[in-house]
């Protein structure tokens, strides 16, 4: 999708705001509905060496974000567990999108063993962005509404909503930093995945609009 490219190019030229939209990017979803009542930075992320099990026998990487960037999932709870699977992996790859900006690592280990086809690569160039400029993020995000969904042919989908009302990026050299405009703090993911043989949800596109969510 061109518009989360769009507006990370005008806030890494203009040093608009934080901009969690645009850790990746793709075409449209026709049969997705629209979410229901939507409308110090030093201090590095750090992954686990030692994968941690699942329910389902995968190993999956620890992400950990360092105290100046915090993320609340709030109501991240579904009774299937099916659907909570999406919604755990899913978690975990916009987190790692996230720690792979405080690492300045566009190869994040975590992002890539989350993502894949496009979702990878508009991911990986998203951090550079970031990293070219030496930004990185402080403050909090929320994240509400989950909808996952099991499509027919067995992929599957998951909205949510981000608050970055409360976060910003920080110029590592000059210490340096931009808010998110309270009138452009509210955005809608849109997000498809795919599971592998090993039972991870991999993230293969995200779709995001600002605006979207209230």
């Amino acid at each position: 999708m061109n518009r989360p490219i769009r507006l990370m190019s005008a806030a890494l030229v203009a040093s608009a705001a934080l901009l969690l939209t645009a850790c990746g990017s793709g075409g449209s979803d026709d049969d997705a509905d629209k979410i229901k009542g939507a409308g110090d930075a030093d201090k590095k992320a750090s992954a686990s060496a030692d994968p941690t099990s699942q329910p389902d026998g995968s190993k999956r990487p620890e992400i950990k974000l360092p105290s100046s960037f915090q993320v609340d999932f709030a109501g991240w709870k579904n009774s299937d567990p099916k659907l909570q699977a999406i919604m755990d992996d899913g978690k975990e790859r916009l987190l790692a999108s996230y720690a792979a900006i405080i690492e300045q690592d566009p190869k994040y280990g975590a992002l890539r063993f989350y993502s894949s086809s496009d979702a990878l690569r508009t991911g990986t160039e998203w951090v550079k962005g970031f990293t070219g400029k030496n930004l990185t993020l402080v403050g909090e995000g929320r994240v509400f509404q989950p909808q996952p969904r099991i499509s027919p042919d067995g992929s599957g989908t998951l909205f949510y909503c981000v608050d970055e009302g409360k976060g910003s990026t920080k110029d590592t050299k000059t210490g340096k930093e931009t808010a998110t405009p309270a009138d452009d703090a509210f955005v809608l993911y849109r997000t498809k995945l795919s599971k592998t043989k090993a039972g991870v949800w991999k993230t293969t596109m995200v779709q995001t609009e600002r605006g979207a969510c209230k």
